[in-house]
């Protein structure tokens, strides 16, 4: 098309009302059954002549720089569709197949989270060894080549820390993904960096998460640098939080090394515990476990003569008490990618991407979008926690192998999604956030790096639009000249660069939380109001608004 094709068509779009867009939407859909039914039948000629015959359709890509609001262009299915035709296989009713597989247990994603060195490693590998899931030929050879180079005391935490790098300098510097059971419940382990340099990297590890254990160093001095100003306890508890988990066992861990002080436990749940309130957990969705990852005491087993004061779970019969959250199997399907490569699973030739779904189901022979760009591809192979499946559904850790897709087109926090049901696009957007404890209150024009699960993007803040009562919702000031610290207000952010796939809390709760990020700290979290901009609208206070300003 030429530029004033172009020009015409936008303009009628700009001036057509809702309904002519759902008009749009219906044909696009009439279309992709038509295919759909050709290629179940591999009529390749039939297949060939309708690509000429399909109406064009709509399909959200990059807006020009002038605007913020997500612009649509009219792009041919000659684009769009795949060249080689491919065989879908029997449709799987998911949605059936999903209640047969949680019927037995129930799926959950478990995030480790804590400060640097509180011991977090080293208490999953152990748990991990406990359970069975470490034999024990390879955790002997973990104990040998941990003393080798002085050591010892990290062999549980290789289980988990598996890198060269990781285990010479003793942290944890990238999300470990591991699987194991317990009597009701199948979890999903990730172990999160503690180290404030790898902030982003636990961000990208917690938003996959329905819950979490947050584990603290009971030895005197290490608990409180850990909570105390610059330390992570704090800040992982009130991002696990914004990423909407709530649910929260404290592993209160190395309670030898003050040996087995109730004291000391007391003490520090009585701190914790004030501080998770504020931060929005409720106080029944909390439990705290007195426990050694060293020594293994209180994991699954206790002995009587070293926590006699202690009558309550260990740590593996509270984590198995979890209740999993709701998965938004009706919604479009969602999924975020985390990581993609060229190559297939298997033998299978395509390019593979992996994250978390966070909406819907897929199935092997499924049409896909990858937003923004529009690029289109068919999944021809998937796997869940490494293990090969015809279907997936909202919560699941996958790998989908993608054919007719070019790589190029692929990002980190890209949007897999039905080409019929595409996620809008922004660069500009209304936020609701909750200032967290910053230094220099945040004013027009401050710049952020703004984080949604594995994307992160430079912004501004580029105005204030009110400041609201947490506890109400109501408008307490118009167009402040200032946030301070523990404001919850209103804010127009725009991202410097591109537009990202982004959607409204309200419409996906998973795609619609923010982080706000500047200097190494988390300045903010929030959840996306409205991304149709340039349009400004009155935000009028609901109950679901309160839920999002005040629990994300």
């Amino acid at each position: 098309m030429n530029n004033g094709t172009k020009k015409n068509i936008d303009a009628s779009i700009k001036e057509s009302d809702d309904d002519d867009i759902e008009i749009l939407e219906e044909e696009y859909k009439e279309n992709e059954q038509l295919k759909f039914d050709i290629g179940a039948l591999s009529l390749d000629s039939e297949a060939k002549s309708s690509k000429t015959s399909v109406s064009n359709i709509t399909t959200p890509i990059k807006e020009p720089e002038n605007q913020g609001a997500v612009s649509l262009h009219l792009l041919s299915n000659e684009q769009k569709t795949p060249k080689t035709n491919i065989k879908f296989s029997k449709r799987i009713d998911v949605i059936e197949e999903y209640k047969k597989r949680v019927a037995d247990k129930l799926p959950l994603n478990l995030v480790v989270i804590g400060h640097v060195d509180a011991g977090k490693s080293t208490l999953m590998g152990h748990l991990l060894y406990l359970l069975g899931e470490v034999n024990e030929r390879a955790m002997r050879q973990y104990e040998r080549d941990s003393s080798k180079i002085g050591k010892s005391s990290f062999a549980y935490a290789w289980v988990l820390d598996e890198t060269g790098e990781e285990r010479n300098r003793g942290i944890t510097m990238d999300i470990a993904i591991r699987k194991f059971e317990t009597e009701n419940r199948r979890f999903t382990l990730l172990d999160a960096p503690g180290h404030r340099d790898f902030i982003p990297n636990m961000i990208s590890g917690a938003s996959q998460a329905d819950v979490s254990i947050l584990v603290v160093d009971a030895t005197v001095g290490e608990f409180e640098s850990g909570f105390e100003a610059n330390g992570q306890t704090k800040e992982h508890a009130l991002l696990i939080r914004s990423l909407g988990v709530q649910q929260l066992v404290v592993a209160v861990n190395k309670l030898d090394t003050v040996k087995w002080s109730k004291a000391r436990y007391d003490e520090i749940i009585e701190k914790l515990g004030a501080f998770l309130s504020q931060a929005g957990f409720k106080k029944d969705k909390i439990a705290y476990i007195p426990c050694s990852g060293l020594t293994g005491e209180n994991i699954i087993h206790r002995s009587p003569d070293i926590l006699n004061w202690y009558s309550g779970e260990t740590l593996i019969q509270q984590i198995d008490k979890f209740e999993p959250p709701t998965r938004l199997l009706e919604n479009p399907f969602r999924l975020s990618v985390a990581d993609f490569f060229k190559g297939g699973i298997g033998n299978v030739s395509g390019v593979t991407v992996t994250g978390r779904i966070e909406s819907g189901t897929i199935q092997t022979g499924e049409e896909i979008a990858v937003i923004p760009g529009g690029e289109r591809g068919v999944v021809k192979a998937l796997t869940i926690n490494e293990e090969s499946s015809k279907w997936a559904a909202a919560g699941d850790s996958v790998m989908l192998t993608l054919t007719e897709l070019d790589i190029l087109q692929l990002k980190i926090g890209s949007i897999l999604c039905p080409p019929s049901q595409p996620v809008p696009i922004t660069s500009h957007f209304l936020a609701r956030i909750v200032v967290f404890d910053v230094k220099i209150p945040i004013t027009r024009g401050f710049p952020v790096i703004l984080h949604r699960q594995s994307l992160n993007e430079p912004a501004n803040i580029i105005k204030l639009v009110d400041i609201i009562n947490k506890n109400t919702g109501e408008i307490v000031k118009k167009n402040p000249r200032h946030l301070p610290k523990s404001t919850t207000a209103t804010v127009e952010i725009k991202l410097s660069n591109r537009p990202i796939p982004l959607e409204t809390f309200k419409d996906n709760k998973e795609l619609g939380r923010i982080m706000l990020r500047k200097g190494g700290e988390t300045v903010a979290a929030g959840v996306v109001v409205d991304v149709s901009f340039p349009k400004l609208l009155d935000i009028a206070y609901d109950t679901n608004s309160h839920f999002a300003l005040y629990l994300f």
